[in-house]
């Protein structure tokens, strides 16, 4: 058994998926892309802003030979799905600098992995904006996707090209991992860089603040719960209303 430091923490994701070779392995068994690249960008922004947010990407990769570019995000927000979507439109317009000509010189891929759940509950989902019949079948015409996965609901379904990393992610959140279950030397790779043994001091302060933002928000929405129960409402009002899971509001009554 290996001791590392969670794939949940922002600064452990990005110490490991921001070394190009293991970004562009999981990049490949999750989109089947070759990348041809030799750096990652950390949060990422564009000068000047798109619109009125300085969006910042986690994690950014520009392959301009292929043109392509792939962004990785990870931090976990109520609004993420409409947050992340956000982002991929902003690498998209950040490209358009001339009205005579819409379509972008890159393709846009967008990755995003929850490491903490969420309230659909489904391993994979995805937005792909190819124009499509009334039978489904899209034209080729536009590339760009949207990925949203999430390891803690992989299952016999789960696509096996990225069932194994999506394995290891959720195995790193308990702080052990049995390297021995895991073939793919690129995940083999990712455990070595996140060991506990060779987590900097920096790292560590970071994963500490983040750990005490988080018990923070939780400690409000527990607080929130209990006002809703309080007011009568039941369990599934309340799912309702504050948009979580069961299993979430199970994890907040032992706060």
């Amino acid at each position: 058994m290996k001791q590392v430091a969670s794939l949940r923490y922002g600064v452990i994701f990005k110490k490991a998926f921001s070394q190009p070779d293991i970004f562009k392995a999981f990049v490949k068994a999750v989109l089947g892309i070759e990348l041809d690249i030799d750096k990652i960008e950390t949060e990422k922004s564009f000068k000047p802003t798109v619109g009125y947010v300085d969006s910042r990407f986690d994690l950014f990769a520009q392959d301009d030979k292929n043109r392509i570019i792939v962004d990785i995000q990870h931090a976990q927000n109520a609004d993420h799905y409409d947050r992340f979507l956000h982002y991929h439109c902003v690498a998209l317009l950040e490209q358009i600098a001339k009205a005579k000509n819409y379509r972008p010189a890159l393709k846009v891929f967008t990755i995003v992995v929850l490491t903490s759940g969420d309230r659909h509950q489904k391993d994979v989902l995805t937005i792909d904006f190819d124009p499509k019949d009334l039978q489904g079948n899209g034209i080729n015409e536009i590339p760009h996707k949207v990925l949203y996965l999430c390891p803690k609901y992989v299952n016999d379904d789960t696509p096996k090209a990225y069932r194994e990393w999506l394995d290891a992610i959720q195995d790193t959140l308990d702080e052990e991992v049995d390297e021995s279950h895991y073939h793919d030397a690129m995940i083999q790779k990712t455990f070595d860089s996140i060991e506990k043994d060779g987590i900097t001091p920096t790292e560590r302060a970071a994963m500490f603040e983040e750990y005490n933002r988080r018990e923070w928000v939780n400690s409000q929405v527990a607080d929130i719960v209990k006002n809703l129960r309080a007011m009568g409402l039941d369990e599934a009002a309340i799912l309702k209303a504050t948009g979580l899971t069961s299993e979430e509001i199970a994890d907040l009554n032992n706060l």
